[in-house]
């Protein structure tokens, strides 16, 4: 999917190929009982989530992969054991098939992103 235009989530996930859509909306539930105290925005054309004017997380539907991005080197650092094994750019998690979207792995560095200060 190229960069999204949709002004909020809701919109966003309208514009998701439907299989995928699931997914993405599971995902995006997961970072709103996590990030308690965050904002949801669009950023760069997807959803993300921040604090403080900084956005520590984010997702997208690509075209060949389900992106899910911690900017949070720190966190990145404090799971290098459990990433290694991971497709994984500098700080983007790839999920070729929406099937593998690992959800406990996202849920351990959701938590360990909210309990660092911003």
């Amino acid at each position: 999917m190229v960069q999204s235009k949709a002004g909020d989530v809701d919109g966003y996930l309208t514009e998701v190929p439907a299989g995928r859509r699931e997914v993405l909306a599971e995902l995006r539930q997961l970072c709103r009982e996590e990030l308690v105290g965050f904002d949801e925005v669009m950023a760069y054309g997807m959803p993300a989530y921040g604090r403080d004017g900084s956005c520590e997380i984010a997702f997208a539907s690509q075209k060949q992969y389900i992106s899910f991005y911690l900017m949070r080197g720190d966190v990145r650092e404090a799971f290098e054991e459990r990433l290694a094994g991971q497709d994984m750019g500098k700080g983007c998690l790839r999920f070729r098939k929406p099937e593998n979207v690992d959800f406990v792995l996202l849920r351990d560095l959701l938590k360990a992103t909210a309990a660092r200060p911003s």
